[in-house]
């Protein structure tokens, strides 16, 4: 894709469902809970449109656009420091390792999948 305000509008209508899919799970799901499931699942996507064979238009869309609005590095942060700063180091230390594993293989797992059946 060369037109870069069609990728602008494309990584725009993305971020907005990717948000509203952000919001609506943490509607859902509360606290800590909610930044690993949506990190997680988020990864997963990222992992299985990044391994896809798909243009730069769906990557916009739905990598850049829609996983980068859904995911939450700002709230994976907020929670991990107000758990510290409370009190409670070992589970902010758990909370980030878990995070962090959780997105990484989920990643892999999204990227393993498309990429055996692409």
């Amino acid at each position: 894709m060369t037109d870069p305000l069609l990728a602008a509008a494309l990584v725009g209508v993305g971020g907005s469902l990717g948000a509203t899919a952000r919001h609506a799970v943490g509607l859902r799901i509360e606290g800590r809970r909610s930044v690993v499931a949506v990190n997680a699942l988020g990864s997963l996507a990222l992992g299985g449109v990044l391994a896809a064979p798909v243009g730069s238009a769906a990557t916009a869309l739905l990598a850049v656009g829609f996983c980068g609005a859904f995911t939450t590095f700002s709230s994976f942060a907020v929670e991990t420091v107000s758990t510290a700063t409370g009190g409670e180091a070992d589970i902010a230390i758990g909370f980030a390792v878990a995070n962090l594993v959780a997105a990484l293989s989920a990643f892999l797992a999204g990227s393993a999948v498309v990429s055996a059946f692409a």
